[in-house]
């Protein structure tokens, strides 16, 4: 099973890059006005469609589950070689879980995270917590 997301960009080309430098794979289709990537890890089939007037909606934001916290340093270390923003929480407590993250924004303005939840917490979120920014 996969989940398929369709994302309107305002750059296609910043977007692939950015899009490749996440998701650590290189897009299955790319032409001038769409791009695909197909990711076992995780089970996404991601379509970029171009549109230089999209404004991306505000509440909400996008995650990867990873199966360890290896593979958030790994996210961290691609993110920041390639010049994008990482803002790095470890253990830090979240939507009633204790997790290592890196938090990112994709060229439209996108939150995405990279997470790895370390244990399930009774509480929501940490009292100093920035958890769930959008």
């Amino acid at each position: 099973m996969k989940v398929h997301l369709n994302l309107a960009t305002r750059d296609l080309s910043k977007s692939v890059a950015f899009y490749q430098t996440l998701l650590a794979a290189a897009p299955t289709k790319h032409f001038s006005d769409y791009a695909l990537f197909l990711t076992e890890k995780p089970g996404l089939e991601l379509a970029l469609d171009a549109d230089p007037a999209f404004k991306v909606a505000e509440g909400a934001h996008y995650g990867i589950v990873v199966d360890s916290p290896d593979q958030v340093d790994g996210a961290i270390a691609r993110l920041q070689e390639s010049g994008y923003r990482a803002d790095v929480e470890r253990d830090e407590t979240c939507c009633y879980a204790k997790q290592t993250k890196v938090w990112t924004t994709d060229p439209d303005g996108r939150r995405w995270e990279t997470y790895f939840v370390i244990e399930e917490a009774e509480t929501r979120d940490a009292e100093a917590a920035t958890c769930c920014p959008t």
